[in-house]
């Protein structure tokens, strides 16, 4: 199976290089143990993620996905080497990159639409710039009719809707998406996939999309990022060259087949597509 970059593949088109709004470059991370020695989550990663890319990052648990989108996110320091957000070092929190966690964090005594807009008031930005633009986003997701509810008035999967329109409100270039899906149900979880398809086609926006489902990030990915095992390193990096936009039903096809025959040995990974 080839696999081609989207800047090669955009080239050999005839058309203008894709831009990276994220590049790493020797990308390592190492915490210190409770003794005097450490222990190494990312070692030596280079790829770059490119604007408008959906891109997925699989792996085993402890591989240390999550420390790379902390480490993206501006939230963990690099131990070496060198990230780039639009062209310039990334040295801590940026504006232009929101997270979406696992839990959607939603505050229990704020309506939905005061928890979605919460980033707005904690940056000390005019709330009423802002209002429409969370009703309005709240209503692409389907949750407009539940904006004074309060979260334990919603499903998990309302929930995670929420939390995601959270993340937009702020119009950033850079999504984040830390296993956000991974505490629903498989049904909730296939649904959440289709929705989020269609939100980000509507949006627009760059996402790295966090997961230890192989499918999940086949599924949604225009490129997929394959990590080994701790010391978390790139296993391979992969096109996905699927049509857009997409159902549930491209997951029986031959080709979605092998792209899971070439990541499963990548991953040493065993068991079900979710």
């Amino acid at each position: 199976m080839k696999h081609v970059s989207a800047t090669a593949a955009s080239i050999r088109a005839g058309a203008e290089p894709a831009v990276a709004l994220i590049r790493a470059r020797g990308l390592s991370k190492t915490y210190p143990t409770a003794g005097s020695g450490e222990v190494t989550a990312l070692k030596n990663l280079d790829f770059e993620i490119f604007d408008g890319e959906f891109v997925s990052v699989v792996g085993q648990s402890g591989c240390g996905k999550s420390t790379l989108l902390k480490t993206l996110a501006g939230l963990l320091p690099a131990t070496a080497g060198t990230v780039e957000l639009n062209g310039r070092p990334l040295c801590g929190p940026s504006p232009q990159a929101a997270v979406v966690f696992q839990s959607p964090v939603l505050l229990p005594w704020r309506t939905v639409l005061d928890n979605v807009l919460l980033p707005i008031e904690f940056r000390g930005l005019a709330m009423s710039s802002y209002r429409q633009t969370a009703v309005e986003l709240l209503e692409m997701v389907g949750l407009r009719d539940f904006a004074q509810r309060y979260p334990f008035e919603l499903s998990g999967g309302m929930q995670q809707r929420a939390s995601l329109v959270r993340a937009l409100v702020q119009d950033p270039r850079l999504l984040l998406m830390d296993e956000p899906f991974g505490a629903l149900d498989a049904m909730t979880r296939e649904l959440m996939n289709i929705e989020l398809l269609r939100i980000w086609s509507r949006s627009r926006k760059t996402v790295l999309f966090i997961t230890h489902s192989i499918a999940e990030a086949i599924f949604l990915s225009d490129r997929v990022i394959a990590m080994t095992a701790r010391p978390g390193s790139i296993a391979d990096i992969i096109t996905i060259d699927l049509p857009r936009p997409r159902d549930l039903s491209i997951i029986n096809t031959d080709r979605f087949g092998r792209y899971v025959a070439h990541l499963r040995p990548l991953l040493d990974a065993q068991g079900g597509m979710f």
